[in-house]
């Protein structure tokens, strides 16, 4: 198997806004201050995330902080725990970071964020102070927002090549986030609920027809299994996933969370440039392009059920009219852009 290197990059900048707040802290503190930061890490305390979080504690204790970390294999175990104040600061999927930003829970949208043109137009936009009030949800502020990649449909059969043949397809689907839900439901497939933790077995297995994810999880989660040999991973961004560190406000300094931003969109480039490795690890005969009318279809269809979850209250209307202009800028040319 090939080193997990994204998921490292995404604790690694995780453990950075935890040592970004240590300095303030330090200054006021004769005795370490304990901080407690909640992992989520689907193989657990001997994955590659929560190894390279425990390597930043010496770190966190120089600077004056006792890093307690705790790894989860479950992230809604993680958020509820978070939830209920059992952690300080956690690292969470999106779409499970809905729940305590509305605002940046709707960054996953399907078909908002078509490509890393347009993603990295947005984490300029939220690296700013101004967008501040955007990411601050009552007692919880979003420390930083990382990039995933694009988030891609992987089949056990490359027939399966358009919209009308995911009829009546097991999908596996995250049962806890509405939209895909919906999306799943609305192409006629059939919904098989499942987690982050085990929607690549099922794919794996034959369990399901379908699954969805970014290709940096391709190798770690070992999806070529349910690929090979007769699958595809399809080339059409249905979303672009990210991943978030979330704080309780009130235990750390009210500048501390956009000093981390500062320093993320620094990094943004090691990010893509992970992203853009493990897209190009993918061998050239596993990718399966859609005919420019089929692009089109998705597009429509992904417009439409985003729409709907919009009129619905499960997204923020900020976000997506933001995700909007941002998609016009890059190409004035698409057909929502003429309202």
């Amino acid at each position: 198997m090939k080193p997990t290197t994204f998921p490292q990059r995404v604790v690694v900048a995780a453990a950075l806004c935890a040592s970004l707040l240590f300095p303030s802290l330090a200054a006021a503190q004769t005795e370490p201050l304990e901080r407690s930061f909640c992992v989520f890490d689907p193989v657990g305390a001997n994955g590659p995330l929560f190894a390279i979080t425990k390597s930043f504690k010496p770190v966190a204790l120089k600077e004056g902080i006792k890093l307690n970390l705790r790894a989860y294999t479950d992230e809604k175990v993680a958020a509820e725990d978070f939830k209920a104040g059992q952690c300080d600061a956690v690292l969470l999927t999106g779409t499970r970071a809905r729940e305590f930003n509305k605002f940046t829970g709707s960054l996953e949208a399907m078909g908002a964020v078509p490509g890393e043109q347009e993603m990295r137009l947005l984490y300029n936009t939220l690296s700013q102070e101004k967008a501040r009030q955007f990411l601050v949800d009552g007692p919880y502020e979003v420390a930083g927002v990382f990039p995933g990649g694009a988030i891609y449909l992987h089949t056990r059969d490359r027939s399966i090549d358009s919209v009308e043949k995911l009829q009546g397809k097991r999908i596996a689907t995250l049962d806890y986030d509405e939209a895909s839900v919906r999306m799943v439901r609305h192409v006629g497939a059939s919904v098989v609920g499942s987690n982050s933790a085990n929607f690549a077995g099922k794919f794996n297995n034959g369990s399901v027809d379908l699954a969805y994810a970014p290709a940096v999880a391709y190798t770690p989660l070992e999806l070529y299994k349910g690929v090979e040999p007769n699958g595809a991973v399809v080339k059409y961004a249905i979303g672009y996933m990210n991943f978030q560190v979330i704080i309780h406000r009130d235990r750390f300094p009210d500048d501390a969370a956009q000093m981390v931003r500062n320093e993320a969109i620094k990094r943004i480039d090691e990010a893509y440039d992970i992203i853009a490795q493990a897209e190009a690890e993918i061998p050239s005969n596993v990718w399966m392009s859609l005919p420019k009318e089929d692009t089109a279809k998705y597009d429509k269809m992904l417009q439409k059920v985003r729409l709907s979850l919009l009129d619905d209250g499960v997204f923020d209307e900020r976000a997506i009219k933001l995700m909007k202009a941002i998609r016009c800028r890059v190409d004035a040319t698409r057909s929502e852009c003429a309202s």
